[in-house]
């Protein structure tokens, strides 16, 4: 058997560079959707303060 260490650490050092690649894309990924989420929360209470009449949901009755 015969092992070839030049090749074993050119191997692990790519698969380590994809590794850490993969990673920082993910945490792209997160913070943009981290973004996308708080701009649609943004966007609902906006809506909310703009409704047309916004006494209307505001109230319900119910009887047991």
């Amino acid at each position: 058997m015969h092992l070839d260490v030049a090749a074993l650490s050119m191997n692990l050092a790519q698969i380590n560079t994809m590794n850490s690649f993969g990673v920082a894309m993910l945490d792209k990924n997160l913070d943009m959707m981290k973004d996308a989420g708080a701009a649609m929360v943004q966007m609902m209470d906006s809506s909310m303060e703009l409704s047309v009449n916004p006494n209307v949901g505001g109230n319900f009755d119910m009887r047991v």
